[in-house]
């Protein structure tokens, strides 16, 4: 059984799982896109920002399950 995730502390400002999660989702996402956008691979994407967004869905959910447990 997986304990529950508690909230993060920053300055005393308390941050929710789902929104650590989000943010280093949008952060690998962000670091993707521009791999991506240097070898010139996302010329083969119909429509880049929505490859975008499903890449920080993607990372978004990985990193809740696998590393903060949510």
């Amino acid at each position: 059984m997986m304990p529950t995730p508690q909230e993060f502390t920053i300055g005393g400002i308390y941050l929710p799982p789902l929104l650590v999660a989000a943010l280093f989702g949008v952060l690998a996402a962000l670091v993707t896109a521009r791999l991506l956008n240097r070898y010139r691979l996302s010329k083969y994407f119909f429509y880049p920002p929505l490859v975008f967004l499903a890449l920080m869905v993607i990372y978004t959910l990985l990193i809740g399950t696998f590393i903060i447990g949510i």
